[in-house]
């Protein structure tokens, strides 16, 4: 079986998980696109990379050989790269969140179709040893119908920059909720990926002026640059099934600690996942745990479910699934028709934190504000 041959736009900080995670599956990196050549060939040393390009244009006109693409930008340009790489006849892979709003999604999940060709976003929580862990119980029938969902990402101060591209709304699409959308992800994959059928939602945007509240990844500030997205979002969703989620997602909220988290209670146990980050946010000093919530024989008790750590938090992983499932020896652990019914959830609560109404959210066409 030959293998699968791909190329990477965008030498930023996600590349190395993308590289390693498509390396570990059997897949040979032989491309590489990024705006700035230098930083293209520094991420290149070392790796056995053989081309490097500007765009992913002349990265498919050089290197036609690509099997897949995958897609490391900022938000507004993940749409027309996908697509573009979709139309070439390419597999692709694309850095979370899917796309600036719901109906960028659509067209990337209608291209997707026409191609026939796999794709699949960085969902990589999913990939976590202590998630898969969990959805195994569940699918086995351990916790029963997940009534109830809390999904939780939220830091003190984990700003990533200022004036950059992740605070500028037309770059990023939004703030805290566009850019940490991976609790809202891996608990509607607990919860079976329900209908959803109302939010109610709210927006803050403290702290989004003071430095004091920047992240911790050195990425540079630009002085001119604009800061006009939000700093927390707070959301309540009711599911068609009967079911319903919390959702917390700050960059810069007074919390006791960054923390990052889904816990569900079911019909039979409940449970949850989280990572416990050290003061500095860093993943090396995360903590991991995943517990079930039983009764047995009369009693309560917890059941402490021991997992090797991953400091990737599942990078790398999700990055290998990719790899494998085009390959057919995995089950893609995302699909583009989630991603959509994710994003039409975020509008919604975008639109719901506007409008400072509840929103009916749609199958078809978005939401609409309830009067």
């Amino acid at each position: 079986m030959k293998k699968i041959k791909t190329g990477i736009v965008g030498a930023g900080g996600m590349a190395s998980y993308h590289y390693d995670g498509f390396t570990r599956a059997g897949a040979e990196v032989i491309a590489l696109a990024d705006m700035d050549p230098n930083r293209a060939r520094a991420f290149g040393e070392g790796r056995d990379i053989r081309a490097f390009y500007q765009n992913l244009t002349e990265m498919l006109a050089g290197s036609p050989e690509l099997d897949a693409v995958s897609v490391i930008t900022p938000n507004k340009f993940h749409k027309p790269l996908v697509i573009e790489a979709l139309e070439k006849g390419k597999h692709v892979y694309c850095e979370k969140p899917p796309a600036l709003n719901a109906l960028e999604m659509e067209e990337m999940l209608k291209a997707s179709k026409k191609a026939g060709k796999r794709l699949m976003f960085d969902f990589n929580n999913r990939a976590r040893p202590e998630s898969q862990a969990m959805i195994r119980y569940i699918r086995e029938g351990r916790a029963g119908k997940i009534n109830s969902a809390q999904a939780s990402w939220i830091r003190r101060a984990g700003i990533p920059g200022f004036g950059g591209w992740f605070t500028t709304k037309a770059l990023s699409g939004g703030g805290a909720m566009i850019d940490l959308p991976h609790m809202l992800d891996l608990a509607l994959y607990f919860m079976g990926y329900p209908e959803p059928d109302y939010i109610l939602g709210t927006a803050y945007y403290d702290f989004m002026d003071n430095k004091a509240f920047k992240g911790p990844w050195g990425i540079p500030d630009s002085a001119k640059g604009i800061t006009d997205v939000e700093s927390a979002c707070h959301a309540f969703v009711t599911f068609k099934t009967g079911q319903c989620l919390m959702i917390r997602s700050s960059w810069a909220e007074l919390n006791e600690r960054e923390l990052v988290s889904v816990t569900f209670q079911g019909a039979k146990a409940g449970g949850k996942v989280e990572r416990l980050f050290g003061i500095d946010g860093i993943d090396a000093t995360g903590t991991d745990r995943c517990f079930l919530f039983i009764e047995e024989y009369g009693n309560q008790a917890n059941l402490e479910i021991k997992i090797e750590k991953d400091e990737s938090m599942g990078r790398i992983g999700n990055a290998s699934n990719f790899i494998y499932s085009i390959g057919g020896t995995a089950r893609a652990l995302n699909t583009p028709e989630e991603a959509l019914a994710l994003m039409r959830i975020i509008d919604a609560l975008y639109e719901s934190a506007s409008t400072k109404k509840p929103v009916k959210i749609g199958r078809e066409g978005g939401a609409g504000t309830l009067m």
